[in-house]
């Protein structure tokens, strides 16, 4: 692949475009995208136009606008040169990560290997999973590194689906025996006692978004296997009292619900060859009038304590819908505090 610079042209009058040259028309077809929407995306994303003749893509804007789209498509290009596909979720990672995610790198989770500066990649049975941002990333080598670890922010920043993912990833690499997820059943205006069914009916709507993860990772054969053999286990907070648990990897997922005594309750049950993550949105706590929430509690009284490590999020960290973060940003603003 090569680059040049081209005089400018009616497109850009204040630079000349920036060419790459592509030597696989195969892999340039996967990189445009069908009907070439990737290429729209990058347009988009970094204000730019990108025009394809050939085996050639000329990018026409502001300089660093040009430099910033060529890394982008030249990263992605060695991507698919690895034989990996391209799709909308690492052309945002890309734009995202920008010349943070220099260099070739190396999966991580068999040997739980994380050098630094090095792509971030969590392996599970159906995909491989790429931090989005370099929050995400710092996450992600925490979760690996930690034997407890909080992922605070707001939703859509991947907290718990990046737990859930690394999880996956010890389980099937052997470093843990059992996968347990869980998370307070606090109802946002609607009483457990009315819902239909037996307890497991009651709570399962609770649960979904932590089967949803699962269904991402592993066959949903082999969740249901996994589910019955207690080697997954998904259940509330309160079914957490009494236990120890050893050679698990333990999620609480919708922290900010957690009373401080539940919190205390849940931390204690690390057991050996443990790990644990705590996730929560500060922002979201659906607890009664006066109650204190467990992990704003865990933050103020563990801040100080050696490896646990404490990992934030902010809207510039959501990869949902481009609305969500603009949704967050307006509450943040409005926040009085």
């Amino acid at each position: 692949m090569t680059t040049t610079t081209l005089p400018p042209t009616p497109y850009e009058k204040d630079a000349a475009p920036v060419v790459l040259e592509f030597p696989d028309n195969f892999l340039l077809i996967d990189l445009c995208g069908e009907h070439d929407r990737h290429l729209a995306d990058i347009e988009l994303k970094l204000s730019v136009q990108v025009l394809r003749r050939g085996n050639q893509l000329s990018i026409h804007g502001e300089p660093a606008a040009q430099t910033e789209a060529a890394e982008v498509l030249q990263s992605l290009y060695e991507r698919l040169e690895a034989g990996r596909a391209v799709e909308m979720a690492d052309i945002d990672r890309e734009v995202r990560m920008g010349s943070s995610e220099k260099g070739t790198g190396s999966p991580v989770g068999d040997q739980m290997d994380l050098g630094v500066g090095d792509r971030v990649e969590i392996k599970t049975r159906k995909k491989l999973v790429e931090p989005r941002t370099d929050a995400q990333k710092a996450y992600v080598k925490s979760l690996f590194k930690n034997e407890l670890a909080f992922g605070i922010g707001p939703a859509g920043t991947g907290k718990t689906y990046l737990a859930v993912a690394v999880g996956v990833n010890l389980f099937i690499g052997g470093h843990v025996d059992k996968i347990i997820l869980s998370r307070p059943a606090v109802e946002a205006g609607e009483k457990l006692g009315y819902l239909p069914g037996d307890m497991k009916d009651k709570v399962d709507p609770y649960m979904q978004p932590l089967y949803d993860a699962l269904n991402d990772f592993l066959p949903a054969k082999q969740v249901e296997k996994l589910i019955e053999e207690k080697k997954i286990e998904i259940a509330p907070l309160a079914f957490m009292r009494g236990r120890t648990l050893s050679r698990a990897f333990v999620v609480l997922d919708e922290a900010q619900n957690a009373t401080t005594m539940q919190m205390k309750m849940f931390l204690t049950r690390l057991g050996e060859g443990s790990r644990m993550v705590i996730t929560g949105d500060r922002t979201q706590i659906d607890l009664p009038r006066g109650v204190s929430s467990g992990l704003r509690d865990a933050e103020r009284l563990l801040a100080h304590i050696p490896k646990i490590d404490f990992n934030y999020f902010t809207s510039k960290d959501v990869v949902r819908h481009p609305l969500v973060a603009a949704i967050i940003e307006a509450y943040d603003k409005d926040d009085p505090k």
